[in-house]
């Protein structure tokens, strides 16, 4: 694994954090699975000021994404089980694998084939050996939604039959379909759907 020194600006974040678990009881008393709801609103909260284009508030809400990783990383260090260096370590070394591209030999077209190589050496990094394995590894945390859209990409993909359903299952499978077609995100679709629609009903 490659070793990176993290940098200054974030060793600030890092000691208050480590004071915290000392001094405040709250703090102290958390661990991974407590927090776990915090990191996933904070990254809602990042994704929705990007939707608004507010500067500001993604500063803000990233730092509060950041602070999610800091906390995770003190816990892991605090157990022998892994550092922030460690996690920085880990995607750079991500970031350099899955870009041969960029800092390899490798020569691509388009940002279609950079996609196709980031799987393939994806899949080969981890193992995999067949689709099953590939839609094993899909986070059965992601909204149903967002789920269903990866997991039909990689089945149309490899052009396998997929299980006869019925009701608002078939319904939903052949619109995550048409939205994988066109290009669309259904969990962001069905946000904006929404936002519209209270909008709508504010002056009633």
């Amino acid at each position: 694994m490659v070793k990176i020194k993290t940098a200054c600006a974030i060793e600030p974040l890092c000691a208050i954090m480590t004071r915290l678990r000392k001094e405040c009881p709250w703090d102290a008393e958390q661990t991974h699975t407590s927090i776990r709801p915090n990191m996933i609103e904070e990254a809602y909260e990042a994704a929705e000021a990007i939707d608004t284009g507010d500067d500001v508030l993604l500063c803000e809400e990233l730092g509060d994404v950041l602070l999610q990783v800091v906390f995770h990383a003190t816990m892991a260090a605090e157990r022998n089980a892994f550092t922030l260096d460690d996690v920085i370590s880990g995607v750079c070394a991500k970031l350099v694998d899955r870009h041969p591209h960029v800092f390899g030999q490798a020569n691509v077209t388009d940002s279609e084939q950079v996609l196709r190589n980031w799987e393939q050496i994806k899949n080969d990094s981890k193992g995999f050996s067949g689709l099953r394995e590939e839609l094993n590894a899909i986070s059965k945390a992601l909204p149903g939604l967002v789920r269903l859209q990866k997991v039909l990409k990689k089945v149309d993909k490899a052009a396998v039959s997929i299980p006869v359903m019925g009701g608002y299952e078939h319904e939903l499978m052949l619109l995550a379909r048409k939205a994988n077609t066109d290009g669309i995100d259904l969990d962001t679709a069905a946000a904006i759907a929404g936002r519209a629609l209270i909008d709508g009903c504010a002056g009633e």
